[in-house]
């Protein structure tokens, strides 16, 4: 297999990171599939395994990612500044920051035309995607299988205001030929979504990739975990598409910014409030609740925004902290460690 950078998704971005010297002795790879203890890379000449290094599996990489090889393409020798960059907050108990896909150029958000359809759900995906800078698309799926898909269309397009919303049948080609559109040489799609929305019916469609399918149950439309690790694919019509598994639960982190721009109509009458530290309840001078009164904002429009401003404040300050808590540990262990060397005389 013989591909081009730019085919990759290579662009300027990454080409000024590289001194002359390390273009002509070292190989640029993106990296398709990311394991405990390995990552699966693509270069111009072929795809290779590269086992990763304690630095790197500290530092974290993500599919997507463009590093640098060693001239034996045997180790990663340095990871370059994403573009861009979709994470959350891992569902653990320790405050870590789960990275979930790096360089994506467009995310489709995929959802179905049943009972997995959940605006404030679809929020928390769009919210990643504006922080990270990324288009987002809506994909409405199994359209064939329900009765009124006109009006799940209407209702996502009031829902989410100012996003493209596509329809399809994914099992059929006139379906997918309406995400044709989105891709393209050197492009990278990201797919985002609850388990058995099609996902990877889409992937399976779109590239030579042959993913395992399920439908859903019948009971409450939910899915059942079909991809259970993040993968890239070369799309037919050029470009790349990384399918993840199924998300039921996305903890927000460090997306402020992209909360308020979901909820622009919210974040827009914020400054008109009387005081700056309006919690727009009962404020006298609250231009928040002044919009509802008049009947221009939807209550549950505020209460969603409060709610997902609230997390993603709270999830930020709990990572900052662990890492503030990381130094201050790293300094400790390091102090002691030199002044056992200077007892020792070493």
């Amino acid at each position: 297999m013989s591909l081009s950078l730019p085919g990759l998704g290579w662009s300027p971005h990454f080409q000024s990171q590289l001194s002359v010297d390390e273009f002509d002795t070292l190989t640029p790879a993106r990296i398709s599939q990311v394991h405990r203890n390995a990552v699966e890379v693509i270069t111009t000449t072929g795809p290779h395994r590269i086992h990763l290094s304690a630095e790197f599996l500290q530092i974290g990489v993500a599919i997507g990612d463009w590093v640098l090889l060693s001239p034996m393409l045997d180790e990663i020798t340095r990871l370059l500044d994403r573009k861009t960059l979709l994470q959350r907050r891992s569902a653990a108990e320790n405050a870590s920051a789960q990275l979930i896909a790096a360089n994506v150029d467009t995310l489709l958000i995929v959802s179905s035309c049943n009972a997995d359809y959940n605006p404030a759900r679809l929020e928390r995906y769009l919210a990643l995607a504006h922080q990270a800078d990324i288009e987002p698309i809506l994909v409405l799926t199994k359209v064939d299988t329900c009765d009124d898909p006109d009006a799940f269309i209407a209702g996502a397009r009031l829902d989410l205001p100012n996003v493209q919303v596509v329809a399809i049948d994914a099992t059929t080609a006139a379906g997918i030929s309406l995400l044709v559109g989105f891709c393209g040489a050197g492009k990278t799609l990201a797919l985002l979504g609850s388990s058995g929305v099609g996902k990877s019916t889409i992937t399976n469609a779109l590239t030579d990739a042959a993913l395992e399918t399920q439908g859903i149950r019948d009971d409450d439309a939910k899915g059942r975990h079909t991809t259970t690790a993040r993968s890239m694919h070369a799309i037919k019509t050029g470009g790349w598409l990384i399918d993840t598994p199924g998300m039921r639960a996305l903890r927000l982190l460090d997306v402020g910014e992209g909360v308020d721009m979901v909820f622009q109509d919210v974040a827009d009458l914020v400054p008109l409030c009387k005081f700056n530290d309006c919690a727009h309840e009962t404020e006298p001078g609250c231009a928040v609740q002044k919009a509802i009164k008049d009947g221009t904002l939807d209550p549950k429009r505020l209460a969603r925004w409060l709610k997902l401003s609230a997390e993603d404040a709270h999830n930020s300050r709990d990572l900052a902290q662990a890492h503030a808590n990381a130094r201050s540990t790293e300094k400790k262990v390091g102090g002691g460690r030199a002044k056992g060397k200077a007892k020792r005389g070493n």
